[in-house]
């Protein structure tokens, strides 16, 4: 299985962030699934890959340290492939996400890593 994760403090409130992130899931071609106030989970529709390689996403915000000016969030990217290449579709849709979140004009990013 290939997993995938991703940890982001950015400057917006919960409240205002989820919406945005509902949005750069929605543009990486991903349906959201379910919701609760403290996660967003999507996944990836039939068609464009095998089974296997569809990819569930997962946003889990930090609802206890979330502040009006603060966030901070971990984003899980999985799908049942085995990673056996650097390079792969869960690796691709992480990165694509990742990248939207690094570039949002909508807040700054003020801390990040990514395992």
């Amino acid at each position: 299985m290939a997993r995938y994760t991703g940890f982001f403090i950015v400057n917006v409130g919960i409240e205002d962030l989820r919406p945005m992130m509902i949005d750069i899931l929605e543009s990486c071609n991903l349906e959201i699934t379910y919701q609760t106030p403290s996660s967003i989970i999507a996944r990836e529709a039939l068609g464009q890959v095998t089974v296997q390689e569809l990819v569930i996403a997962e946003v889990v915000f930090d609802t206890a340290t979330s502040t009006v000016n603060e966030t901070k969030m971990t984003v899980y990217i999985k799908n049942e492939a085995l990673a056996l290449q650097s390079t792969n579709h869960c690796r691709g849709i992480f990165e694509q996400v990742s990248q939207l979140i690094i570039d949002n004009r909508h807040w700054v990013l003020l801390e990040s890593i990514a395992l």
